[in-house]
């Protein structure tokens, strides 16, 4: 029987994360630390009460706590140091590459200026960067769920500097809003020189899936894991070597499959799909990168052969530069010894 990698051994195995909302790394502490600074009142009597808030039905009940609690966010700084302790705590779970998404149109309406939450997360990178050797891109996701029209004039905004992003995702309230409706503005992105990536079969149906790939033209599916219920999509992804970011511990979280145990990670990967392992909102997950990849070894009993070849995929799948990610799977040879 193959023994499994120890706690020591997976948080020490280089990988990249490329599902990560920087705006889900809020941890209650830095909530209330951010609401005395910038004046703003929690519904909330303590860290306490508002921890015990991050327990969801589905989707949208994370959305609604997600946004409420966003409004402690004001100031490039605030951003900046939202980042810093994501890129700390990730670094010492093995983390060396981030594509990060935010969202500007939950900024923008509240009145933060766009520069000031591009500037402030730049600077954690760059500061990270020199300091950790984490090398890093910036992903500007569109709300799904907002009005098509608000994409394309955050997407206008942020188009005057386009070489702060790395690319444009899609997220939010997937179910009713079809990737088709934002077809435009990643023609626009794309014509741009930006890569694309979209949330698609987490809660939606595997149909959503194929919109992402032919409509929008992704490089990347966010969760994917619905694409287990329909083969030829699967035999599709695989043949075509999409990667998909998958998130084991949000889907539990939301309920998008009812235990560890039920995930069909192990059966994308069966099926020849490039699967990586992410956090997607580890402040309200339970867990970050490292801790996804402790879960699925317990409830899937991932061991250190497979680990590996998901730590590969997420280097190979992300936007880095050739070079880069060479250097980073020479520290994967290494880690195997």
């Amino acid at each position: 029987m193959t023994s499994l990698p120890s706690d020591e051994a997976l948080l020490s195995l280089p990988k990249a994360e490329l599902h990560l909302h920087i705006e889900g790394t809020l941890e209650p502490e830095l909530a209330f630390e951010l609401a005395d600074r910038n004046g703003v009142a929690l519904p909330y009597a303590s860290v306490e009460e508002l921890a015990a808030r991050y327990e969801f039905s589905d989707l949208q009940s994370f959305l609604d706590l997600y946004y409420a609690t966003m409004a402690v966010l004001r100031t490039e700084d605030d951003f900046a140091e939202l980042t810093r302790r994501y890129l700390r705590t990730a670094a010492e779970q093995g983390l060396r590459h981030v594509e990060l998404f935010f969202d500007p149109q939950a900024h923008v309406s509240r009145g933060v200026a766009l520069e000031a939450v591009v500037d402030g997360i730049s600077g954690a990178l760059a500061e990270a960067e020199r300091d950790l050797d984490i090398s890093s891109g910036i992903i500007l996701c569109f709300l799904r769920d907002q009005p098509v029209e608000s994409a394309d004039a955050v997407l206008s905004a942020a188009l005057t500097r386009p070489e702060r992003l790395l690319g444009v995702g899609l997220d939010s309230a997937e179910v009713g809003y079809p990737p088709e409706l934002f077809a435009g503005v990643f023609a626009r992105a794309k014509d741009a020189g930006l890569h694309t990536v979209a949330h698609a079969g987490e809660e939606g149906p595997p149909a959503y899936i194929r919109q992402a790939l032919d409509l929008l033209g992704v490089e990347r599916v966010d969760h994917g894991i619905r694409a287990a219920e329909d083969p030829q999509l699967l035999a599709r992804l695989a043949a075509e070597g999409v990667p998909l970011t998958v998130c084991p511990l949000s889907n539990v979280r939301l309920r998008t499959v009812p235990d560890l145990a039920d995930h069909p990670l192990l059966a994308l990967d069966a099926a020849g799909v490039r699967v990586t392992i992410n956090s997607d909102d580890p402040a309200y997950f339970g867990g970050y990168v490292g801790h996804n990849y402790l879960a699925v070894r317990d409830a899937l009993g991932v061991d250190a052969a497979t680990a590996e070849r998901f730590a590969r995929t997420s280097i190979d799948g992300s936007f880095a530069s050739d070079a880069r990610k060479a250097a980073l799977q020479r520290e994967v040879d290494a880690w195997r010894g």
